[in-house]
């Protein structure tokens, strides 16, 4: 079986580098890997970091920044594993993780793991973005009648049968609401795992805003108003 991993980069020249060397040393056993990288429009250093992979990875680039999004969907487009996971350029997250979702599909009912920061939290992020994330995790469950946690999370692993159905069209980080929405619309089983969490701070890169959450909400409503 393969892991499709699709790491979306957008100004990470301090970070990718190193996320890419960890998703290559990470152990899956029986999964074979691969790396797809999407430069999403980079206009620091981070093309340079990325090149002695050359080769080694699938490498896509953006001539503009376009949103994290359509950066996963470009992956998509060329993904042939059995199963995708979205692996973020910095280091709040570690491929280390990767192995307690994956295992989560030996359930063939589980068509999308989710690696929740909630279940045994050890460290939060900003107050603000963790209160966004509870209203937002809470709206979708409302809404769909879902008991999920964290759905703003990085770490969703999807069987690709089922991420390549569901027609995203989400470019921004609104992208986490749509997917989420439309695999729960369709009364689908979302798994949740325990991860681990290294929260960074806005000065570090951290991209997401304000603005991101409420288009976060609107993106949930209308995938639950409509037909």
């Amino acid at each position: 079986m393969k892991l499709s991993i699709i790491i979306p980069v957008f100004n990470e020249e301090k970070t990718v580098a190193e996320v890419i060397m960890r998703a290559q040393d990470q152990d899956l056993d029986k999964w074979e890997k691969e790396i797809i990288v999407v430069d999403d429009g980079s206009t620091d250093q981070t093309p340079e970091k990325i090149k002695p992979f050359a080769g080694q990875i699938k490498l896509l680039k953006h001539s503009v920044n376009r949103g994290k999004g359509a950066a996963i969907q470009a992956g998509l487009k060329v993904a042939t594993g059995d199963a995708v996971v979205i692996q973020d350029a910095d280091l709040e997250y570690s491929p280390s993780d990767w192995p307690s979702l994956l295992i989560e599909l030996d359930n063939p009912k589980v068509m999308a793991v989710y690696g929740s920061r909630n279940i045994n939290p050890k460290r939060s992020g900003y107050f603000h973005c963790v209160l966004g994330v509870w209203f937002l995790t809470g709206l979708i469950n409302l809404l769909f009648k879902a008991r999920l946690t964290d759905i703003y999370t990085c770490y969703k692993l999807f069987r690709s049968s089922l991420i390549k159905e569901l027609n995203l069209s989400s470019s921004g980080f609104e992208f986490e609401a749509e997917v989420t929405a439309k695999i729960l619309k369709k009364g689908l089983l979302i798994k949740e795992a325990p991860i681990n969490y290294y929260p960074r701070k806005f000065k570090e890169g951290k991209k997401i805003r304000f603005l991101d959450g409420l288009i976060g909400i609107w993106t949930i409503i209308k995938i639950k108003l409509a037909d």
